[in-house]
């Protein structure tokens, strides 16, 4: 396993990948790029086929804990990364800007920081003007929690939650500005009532 990944060896991250899968290929290898990079791939997924919402609880780098379920009725877009991944440096200000774009819609982004200690992502932020909190997830709780719905599989991925936290949209590898910002509108404006599934 890439040192990208490191900590997360244990985790069925890549556990369903086929033999042919070139992301599995990636995470054996030992080319240096020190990430498993994604294809740019998106998947979107209808409101009727989501499933249930993502249910898991973590800590920010500030220390605040995080509840996904508080964010019932909010879209919300999460943000896998880590501070050497080159992908994720080169999204970075996108993820910002949209950030910045869609807050006043009550859109919420948040990263997941899969390798670094405090001190290493308060740099890769500030250096990046990144406002938006990130969660401390080298344990692998939140990546956890994700595969039974989407497995992230690569580093950057960004998953966008609609309203009631089910999982509407994949982005595997850097995210490009207009494709995220077309699946956040999508999420954005529909009712909560029909993205709810059920789920209060």
């Amino acid at each position: 396993m890439l040192a990208g990944l490191a900590g997360l060896a244990a985790l069925p991250l890549l556990a369903a990948c086929s033999p042919e899968d070139p992301l599995a290929a990636q995470a054996g290898n030992a080319d240096g790029k020190n990430y498993i990079a994604g294809d740019g791939s998106v998947l979107e997924i209808a409101p009727e086929d989501r499933g249930d919402p993502v249910r898991f609880t973590s800590t920010a780098f500030s220390g605040e804990a995080v509840d996904s379920a508080h964010w019932a009725g909010s879209p919300v877009v999460l943000n896998f990364w880590y501070a050497a991944c080159a992908p994720c440096r080169v999204e970075a200000p996108d993820l910002q800007s949209l950030s910045e774009e869609w807050e006043p819609e009550g859109v919420r982004f948040m990263g997941v920081n899969v390798r670094d200690t405090a001190g290493t992502a308060a740099a890769f932020e500030r250096n990046f003007g990144i406002t938006y909190p990130s969660l401390e997830d080298r344990g692998g709780q939140v990546l956890l929690a994700m595969t039974d719905f989407v497995p992230p599989q690569a580093v950057p991925t960004t998953i966008v939650l609609d309203r009631q936290g089910r999982v509407s949209a994949r982005i595997l590898g850097v995210a490009e500005r207009s494709t995220l910002s077309s699946l956040i509108s999508t999420a954005a404006q529909e009712p909560a009532d029909e993205s709810a599934g059920g789920q209060a």
